[in-house]
């Protein structure tokens, strides 16, 4: 898009960003604070369009507001290394899938539960009983050497 600048409004039109999300990412830094009217409205131009569909699409593919800053000072580098970009999406892709690995975890938690409860006129339940008994305990982590101890790898899920 090129031409004359436009408001908050037509912005959030044109990249799929609410208003609010906008003010949000100027206000932390994200992206840079909109010039303005003599009236204090906000006025973009293509090249503020442009970083937001980036941030849009960073956002779609999940990654962090502070990955997105890094993403977008890379973008902004012409004298970057690719290398460094690619880190920070295998480093998203690692965490992804073991979120990933945490939501399967807790879908055939709840799966089993399901199937061991009655579904019919009875009050009792598995499925309340072990919302009811809490978390289950956390593993003693072992230290190891270089490593602290205590430090959690994964999300402690119940299975039956």
């Amino acid at each position: 898009m090129s031409g004359a600048p436009v408001t908050i409004g037509e912005a959030a039109r044109a990249t799929g960003v609410s208003a609010k999300m906008i003010r949000y990412y100027e206000e932390t830094g994200l992206i840079a604070p909109a010039a303005r009217t003599r009236s204090g409205y906000r006025l973009y131009v293509a090249s503020d369009l442009h970083a937001l569909r980036f941030v849009r699409r960073a956002r779609d593919l999940g990654f962090a507001v502070e990955d997105i800053r890094a993403l977008l000072a890379l973008w902004h580098d012409r004298a970057r290394a690719s290398a460094e970009v690619r880190a920070l999406a295998l480093a998203h892709v690692t965490d992804l899938r073991r979120r990933i690995d945490a939501l399967e975890d807790m879908a055939r938690t709840l799966e089993d539960l399901a199937a061991h409860c009655g579904g019919d006129a009875r009050p009792d339940c598995p499925i309340l009983d072990d919302l009811a008994a809490g978390p289950p305990p956390k593993p003693a982590a072992t230290p190891t050497r270089g490593s602290r101890a205590g430090k959690a790898s994964a999300l402690p899920l119940r299975s039956r």
